[in-house]
């Protein structure tokens, strides 16, 4: 607050200075040469080291003819440079001066000065030249030690959710159930998404994109530890400086933990789950005046049990026919994240920031399958072995430039992503070993370079340039009884170039403020086909034209609580590696699935309306009304076809271009403080769903209305105790059309080489209902010298209720399918934090704003 408030003083001043001077009291109003008085000096600490930073304002008495009072007017005002020193130029030279002198951590200031000019006191005018540049030599200050202290306990506890202007912030720090864990468990806990049995996520019944500090990634949701997120932000519906991509959802932006204080801080965390794995991490922080440093490690080591039946009636035979599959896993494997970064502010007006981060593990799962076609035949035995091996490695560098006018800046940033894969599986029975290698790599590059101009009828300018690359490599090797089938054999290849700018206009006007933006991208991408020999002998490439994506977002403010907000935004959900590569995949025969490279991208239109009352401090109310409305639909059919390995015959599951879906509903979010010791968190989404589609052989139109709700409680109990309970519910639900979009999904999705998948479904079937509760509790102790230590222990599916259950059917069979996966869990973490916080670096900041919008902004004088 103190720092907006000496921001707005000195924009304020900033014009007092520029206007004319005005006369002073007992002066004699002369012309230009009366006003060149230059006073200067330093300040300096008891160490006689010069302060940064420190604000300084000159002010001088007037006449006022109007109301015939002598009243004071500011001159000047600005801050010590580095050394200490300052310097005021362009001053009346006649009369008297006050000069204030303040800085957080010492004692303000107040002199009486002047440049002992007396006219007709027999000074010569040499001598009066002389007088009227002034040292005023070094200046002391004392520290203030009751500002000090205030100054190191003052912290703004952020709330567990808050409501921006165009997103929904879920701050992970205030979650009990997050810790030692990652970011599907982070997913949750929050109000309107879905997590599915497999970790993937859903807003509004569709996959979001998933960014990480609004750059895009190549990391999967259950690759990113909770430890290192800081909070999640919703975006329902992306403005044009967006990322067009992400069809009918939204998008999820991660935003990860940033060292804030100056000074060192850092901690270690470690943890244990009901099966023996064991989490853990630390992380170092570093900031003085200009670096900001920072190193962070963690380790999540896993094991997932899970099980599942599927019950499948085949249709189109002249006798009723029946095939159950009765199927248990365990997977056993661990995952390491490193991060390291730093900032570099060579000065006031601009930034530098460079961050990589490594990413590795594996995943190895075991099991067996038993199928019975319930024809009075011996069940079919199956043993089935994977191996699932990643390097994810990734790097950002980014640029900040403040121009010397509030509001007017320049961004440029660079993204570069790769990860590798290696995996395999076995499935072997009685009859058939069947065997399947694979391996992947992704390489994407992003750059882009936004600019921003403020005016001063508060009008917001905002334009930008965004490139976009992606390489995507996939081979996969079948054998049968360990005999190489070359035929069944692939090597893919697929680039996609995406080149996109933006304008985008806010304004304001008395209660009313609005933002008009406008997007266009041009899209292409490649597919090779190589052979057993590494030669091309497929090749083609599809461009699309440029397609315009506009949005606009309106808001009338009711009242100092209460708003009003319409917006509506195009979309365009193109179809991903796996939707367009044309080689079925093998490694398990019972779900086959193969892409379409002759898929067209999705087009979605989104309107939205929305009300929100922050009825009471602490609490707040949103409601919003939404419509979805999807052409070109990407969505999943079957067909029956022979499996080359096994030679029998298979259902595949592939995508198509269908015609339309609808998705309207209602969705209400409320958050408030009970009691000051009872914080909860209420979320309610009643939609509807409609699919309709052409697929060969099938006409598809589903329907259904449906509704979710989640309930999040924070106690906050004494002697440093909090629990919290948190539950869900799902009705039936329609099933998703066909997955789609990047980054938004739990599990392995994205890495090629295949990966392990839930079961595939049509457009026509539904999920059943389910409810489960969570629950931790956890203990806090704040130690001497700025430490703190924190013991957690949670249990996810407390009553053991999580099932997940699917009822699919086509042309060809109708399918129940029924899903466990790690219920009732329990996890114990500890966690330390140490550190100190230097308050010489924030006097010599003191009027600098971390995070922009504040000092760091103001122009040097």
């Amino acid at each position: 607050m103190k720092n907006i408030y000496i921001l707005i003083s000195f924009l304020l001043i900033q014009l007092h200075s520029n206007a004319q001077i005005p006369a002073m009291a007992g002066a004699r109003t002369g012309g230009a040469n009366m006003n060149q008085g230059h006073f200067y000096g330093k300040i300096i600490d008891a160490n006689k080291k010069g302060i940064e930073g420190v604000t300084l304002q000159i002010k001088a008495s007037k006449f006022d003819p109007i109301t015939k009072k002598t009243t004071e007017a500011i001159l000047g005002t600005m801050l010590t440079a580095p050394n200490g020193d300052f310097s005021f130029e362009n001053l009346p030279v006649m009369g008297n001066f006050k000069l204030s002198i303040s800085c957080i951590g010492y004692k303000k200031i107040e002199k009486q000065i002047n440049f002992g000019i007396k006219m007709g006191g027999g000074q010569s005018m040499q001598e009066m030249m002389a007088l009227v540049d002034k040292d005023l030599g070094n200046i002391k200050l004392e520290e203030d030690a009751t500002q000090l202290q205030s100054v190191t306990v003052t912290s703004a506890a952020k709330p567990q959710f808050e409501m921006g202007i165009d997103r929904k912030i879920f701050n992970v720090d205030k979650n009990l159930m997050s810790t030692g864990q990652t970011a599907v468990e982070v997913m949750k806990n929050i109000p309107n998404l879905n997590v599915d049995i497999d970790g993937n996520v859903t807003l509004r019944n569709a996959t979001p994109t998933l960014l990480i500090d609004n750059r895009p990634t190549t990391l999967t949701m259950d690759q990113i530890p909770a430890d290192i997120i800081d909070k999640v932000e919703i975006i329902t519906n992306p403005s044009a400086k967006y990322d067009a991509s992400g069809g009918n959802a939204g998008i999820l932006n991660i935003v990860l933990k940033k060292n804030k204080k100056n000074g060192y801080n850092g901690g270690i965390r470690t943890g244990i789950d009901m099966r023996g794995k064991f989490n853990g991490g630390g992380d170092l922080n570093i900031r003085n005046n200009k670096l900001n440093f920072s190193v962070s490690a963690n380790m999540n080591g896993r094991k997932s049990i899970n099980s599942s039946k599927n019950e499948r009636e085949i249709l189109g035979t002249k006798l009723p026919s029946f095939v159950n599959t009765n199927s248990d896993n365990t997977g056993n494997g661990s995952f390491d994240f490193y991060r390291a970064g730093m900032d570099y502010l060579p000065d006031n007006r601009n930034s530098f920031s460079l961050y990589s981060n490594i990413m590795q593990g594996g995943m190895g799962s075991s099991g067996t399958q038993t199928v019975d076609s319930l024809n009075g035949k011996t069940p079919l035995s199956l043993i089935n072995d994977s191996k699932f091996n990643f390097l994810n490695k990734g790097a950002q560098l980014g640029f900040k430039h403040l121009f010397a006018e509030q509001g007017h800046e320049i961004t440029a940033d660079f993204n570069y992503n790769e990860s590798t894969n290696t995996n395999w599986s076995t499935i072997n029975s009685s009859y058939l070993n069947q065997r399947s290698n694979g391996a992947g790599n992704n390489k994407n590059y992003t750059t882009n370079i936004d600019y921003t101009r403020e005016f001063k009828n508060a009008v917001k300018f905002e334009t930008g340039i965004r490139y976009n690359t992606r390489d995507e490599f996939n081979s996969r090797d079948q054998f049968r009884n360990n005999i190489y089938l070359s035929s069944v054999s692939t090597k893919y290849n697929y680039g996609e170039n995406i080149f996109a700018t933006y304008v985008n206009l806010n304004g304001k006007k008395n209660k009313l403020s609005y933002q008009i933006g406008l997007r266009a991208e041009n899209r292409s991408y490649t597919v090779d086909v190589q052979n057993n020999q590494g030669l091309d002998s497929l090749h083609f490439k599809k461009s699309f034209p440029i397609s315009l994506f506009p949005s606009a977002f309106v808001t009338y403010k009711l009242n100092d609580k209460q708003d009003i907000q319409l917006n509506y935004s195009k979309r365009i959900n193109a179809p991903n590696f796996f939707q367009l590569q044309p080689f079925p995949d093998y490694s398990d025969p019972l779900n086959i699935s193969v892409g379409n490279p002759n898929l067209d991208p999705q087009f979605t239109h989104s309107f939205e309306l929305g009300y929100n009352n922050a009825y009471q401090k602490g609490s707040n109310f949103l409601a919003n009304a939404y419509y979805k409305y999807s052409t070109n639909l990407i969505t999943n059919y079957i067909y029956k076809a022979i499996n080359p390995i096994t030679n029998d015959s298979a259902f595949y599951s592939s995508y198509i271009n269908a015609n339309t879906a609808i998705t309207y509903g209602l969705e209400l979010s409320n958050k408030t403080a009970i009691a000051k010791w009872w914080d909860m968190n209420l979320s309610f989404n009643l939609f509807n769903s409609s699919i309709q589609a052409t697929i060969p052989g099938q006409d598809v139109n589903n329907n259904l209305t449906s509704w979710f709700s989640k309930m999040n409680n924070t106690f906050k109990l004494s002697k440093g105790y909090s629990f919290q309970l948190s539950g869900q519910y799902q009705a039936k639900t329609i099933l998703p059309p066909g997955g789609g979009g990047r980054g938004g999904g739990g599990g392995f999705g994205g890495m090629g080489g295949g990966g392990f998948g839930g079961p595939q479904s049509t457009a026509q079937g539904y999920n059943l209902p389910y409810y489960d509760f969570d629950m931790a509790l956890r203990k806090d102790w704040t130690l001497t010298g700025g430490r703190t230590a924190s013991l957690s222990f949670s249990v996810s599916d407390v009553f053991k209720t999580r099932v997940n259950k699917t009822y699919s059917e086509s042309q060809y069979f109708i399918q129940n399918v029924t899903r466990i996966r790690d219920q009732q869990f329990f996890r114990l973490n500890f966690s330390y934090r140490f550190g100190k916080f230097d308050v010489n670096l924030l006097k010599r900041k003191n009027t600098k704003s971390e995070e922009g919008g504040g000092m760091d902004q103001m122009p040097p004088q």
